[in-house]
């Protein structure tokens, strides 16, 4: 994973030079316009703002005032996100991973990924009925598919197996 504070690559020689003149009125817009589609976490918003050429201390002098005036908040972009994948019958492993590539740390990421075990078995069993059906497996390879599915969506390997009757 590349570092987080390290200025993404974009190819160019230096892409300050074009937009050195920019506003902060101008790149606030365009945060704006990027937040009004979707929650973007402080290190999304910077990346796709550095890649269109704006200056890095104009963009975060930006985005701090963003996240001064509540517009920009990553708790509320955890909530929501967390929520979502849930819902769509993602485990906790992905959903955690993926936050980690919009550069959220683990301590932010932990407090809204802390159901229990059972939680996540119900969401499991509702998962794995909606893909496979309720008839329980009766070959090792049909086993095998539902088992690299549910790690697929996320699953730790305890659970699979709990849910799976494989311990």
């Amino acid at each position: 994973m590349p570092d987080r504070d390290a200025e993404p690559d974009t190819g160019q020689a230096c892409p300050e030079a074009a937009l050195a003149g920019a506003s902060p009125a101008e790149i606030r817009s365009r945060a704006l316009k990027l937040l009004t589609t979707r929650e973007h976490s402080r290190y999304e918003l910077w990346r796709k703002l550095h890649l269109r050429g704006y200056p890095a201390e104009a963009v975060n002098a930006v985005l701090d005032a963003l996240a001064a005036d509540g517009l920009l908040s990553e708790e509320r972009l955890l909530a929501a996100y967390v929520a979502e994948r849930l819902d769509k019958g993602f485990g906790p492993l992905r959903i955690r991973a993926e936050l980690q590539a919009k550069g959220l740390s683990d301590a932010a990421i932990d407090p809204h990924l802390n159901l229990d075990d059972a939680a996540y078995l119900e969401r499991m069993t509702a998962v794995d009925a909606g893909k496979f059906g309720r008839a329980p497996a009766d070959d090792r390879q049909t086993l095998a598919k539902r088992a690299r599915f549910l790690e697929y969506r996320g699953f730790p390997a305890h659970l699979i197996a709990r849910v799976l009757a494989l311990d």
